[in-house]
């Protein structure tokens, strides 16, 4: 079941996968913490207003970054499970 916390635990390898994903999520979440004060900061000076926008965007495009690597690792920890367990799981 995608979302599932107890999957991350079913083996050495689904744990390695989660937090190597954890890692990439967090790494993404400073980056986009750090675009957005860099172009904070830039917006105080009116010569570097082009430059503070695209560090705005980069910022956004990271965030909309952090659901997609989320995803990325359910399907991939699914993708590892065992589908007759998936299956119990869901009808029980």
């Amino acid at each position: 079941m995608l979302f599932d916390g107890r999957a991350k635990d079913a083996s050495d390898e689904t744990r390695r996968v989660h937090a190597a994903f954890e890692i990439a999520y967090t790494a993404v979440d400073f980056g986009a913490a750090l675009a957005f004060v860099v172009g904070s900061v830039l917006f105080f000076y009116e010569a570097w207003q082009t430059v503070a926008t695209w560090f705005f965007v980069i910022g956004s495009i990271l965030f909309a970054l952090k659901p997609t690597l989320r995803l990325a690792r359910e399907l991939k920890l699914a993708a590892m499970g065992d589908v007759t367990d998936l299956a119990k799981r869901e009808q029980g």
